[in-house]
């Protein structure tokens, strides 16, 4: 089941960014020191791009990719078994009330970076780029 990352409706609250941003934090150095003792895991050079909490901050779901987009579905695979562990490393370098439990899904911002950059570099559509701008100049 895919997460929409970019839904409408009142966004997270300024708590829920800082827990998700230290989150982010935390794990990406624990991926980087590997502290998981899981060779599936730590073959894998993982990017956390975003750790969203909710309401409560007792669900963060973290958006990954392993390096160059490679082995996506075995990292993430890794990462699902090993949330418990990940769960207790997160925890104990911080100091929340409650350690969160781990949720992880695909980064896919960069895909659609690249289909935008892709769409933007047609010629159809940089035509009507250019001639939108031209519009603008007649006053």
């Amino acid at each position: 089941m895919a997460q929409n990352r970019f839904h409408s409706g009142p966004g997270p609250s300024q708590r829920q960014l800082r827990v998700g941003e230290l989150i982010r934090r935390t794990l990406s150095d624990v991926l980087l020191r590997a502290d998981v003792h899981d060779p599936d895991l730590n073959r894998h050079s993982i990017t956390v791009g975003e750790v969203r909490t909710s309401p409560d901050l007792k669900v963060a779901t973290a958006y990954v990719l392993p390096l160059g987009g490679h082995d996506a579905e075995d990292a993430l695979a890794a990462l699902r078994r090993n949330a418990p562990e990940l769960r207790h490393l997160v925890a104990k370098a911080m100091t929340l009330k409650y350690a969160p439990q781990l949720r992880f899904v695909l980064d896919e911002t960069f895909d659609r970076m690249d289909d935008t950059r892709r769409i933007l570099s047609e010629d159809r559509v940089r035509r009507d780029v250019e001639s939108g701008d031209d519009e603008g100049d007649e006053d």
